[in-house]
């Protein structure tokens, strides 16, 4: 039997503690959304899967309906959705981000989280 393209999305989300479906990779983002939540990400040391939307159209719609939410990326901490660019970024920046990946157990490295808030201060 098939899994479907929803049940794939839900094993990603629940199977890894901190999932980004994302346009391209996490080494060579394809859209400079997907190129901003990335490179936070990376720049705070955060492990995560990366879910390459162009890859699969059933993934690239699925996600949106699975969210039900419009746009890619789309971070998912410990199975639930937390958001796209935007979200991500307010939430880097008032320390919100940092505050999720503590209460779900995330290794980040909160000096680079620092850093991220210093230079857009």
């Amino acid at each position: 039997m098939t899994a479907t393209v929803e049940d794939q999305i839900k094993d990603t989300v629940t199977q890894n503690d901190v999932v980004l479906f994302m346009k391209g990779t996490k080494t060579m983002p394809q859209c400079g959304f997907s190129s901003r939540v990335a490179g936070v990400l990376n720049f705070m040391g955060v492990e995560y899967q990366d879910v390459n939307v162009l890859a699969d159209e059933g993934i690239r719609q699925g996600i949106k309906d699975y969210s039900d939410w419009p746009t890619i990326p789309q971070l998912y901490v410990k199975g639930e959705f937390v958001g796209g660019c935007d979200i991500i970024t307010e939430m880097t920046l008032s320390g919100e981000l940092d505050q999720l990946f503590e209460q779900n157990g995330v290794t980040y490295d909160k000096d680079a989280a620092d850093k991220i808030r210093e230079a857009n201060a």
